[in-house]
């Protein structure tokens, strides 16, 4: 049988002070289609002169190695960063790690199953890079992805989400991520409709279903409340 030739789409550096777990993200990496390994590096300041001359869509990285740790790596790393994974032999880094809107959390050892998942989570943010979004009045916006153009009505949109660079907007039926700031969408939405509670969400009021203990229910999703916002939340709600 003739060997299958494919199209990689995206490339990824692993970033790991341990030769074995190189090994075995590079093996992980062999199964998916569209992932190409484009090299490995045992530590921050190596990986850090690679991808000054090599592109990087997606980075395996490691958090507890020698000279810079992985979380301070991603932190120099500025905005405009590849997609990083974290994967690591603890979860005592989960709550920091994620506060630099990494695109998931890995620990170690890492199955066939979650590398997938991780990858998958990571091709999200990676083709939304390609979304480009325009807002029409208060009634409606219109995502375009690829050659489709897609309109999302505001009255189905349940809350926004923020990824770094990023922005998930959540519907009933699924969601959309779009390359913008919270900020930006905030600003075009209806203050009377939509309400920020946190600095990572902007909520649909008319969508709250209860809210209890600073968190917000909106069918399955549950969401925070900041203090910050809390007092404003009250003001705006009609309660009896």
């Amino acid at each position: 049988m003739a060997p299958q030739h494919y199209l990689y789409s995206m490339t990824c550096l692993i970033v790991d002070d341990n030769k074995l777990a190189r090994t075995t993200m590079r093996q992980l990496a062999s199964h998916i289609n569209d992932l190409k390994v484009a090299g490995e590096c045992a530590d921050a300041i190596e990986a850090y002169n690679l991808l000054q001359h090599t592109h990087t869509d997606i980075i395996l990285l490691d958090i507890e190695m020698p000279g810079v740790n992985g979380i301070d790596f991603t932190r120099s790393l500025g905005t405009h960063k590849p997609v990083i994974i974290f994967t690591t032999s603890k979860k005592d880094y989960a709550v920091e790690a994620f506060d630099l809107n990494v695109a998931d959390y890995v620990v170690k050892p890492v199955t066939p199953a979650r590398f997938i998942q991780a990858i998958d989570k990571a091709r999200q943010v990676i083709n939304s890079t390609k979304v480009k979004v325009t807002y029409h009045a208060d009634a409606f916006v219109f995502i375009k992805e690829s050659s489709v153009i897609r309109r999302i009505d505001l009255t189905e949109l349940l809350f926004a989400e923020a990824m770094g660079d990023y922005v998930k907007l959540h519907t009933a039926q699924k969601f959309y991520i779009i390359h913008n700031t919270l900020k930006n969408v905030e600003d075009k939405l209806d203050k009377q409709k939509f309400i920020r509670v946190h600095r990572s969400y902007i909520i649909a009021l008319d969508k709250i279903d209860s809210i209890r203990d600073g968190v917000v229910q909106i069918g399955a999703h549950t969401i925070p409340v900041a203090d910050a916002y809390r007092s404003l939340l009250q003001k705006k709600l009609s309660i009896l």
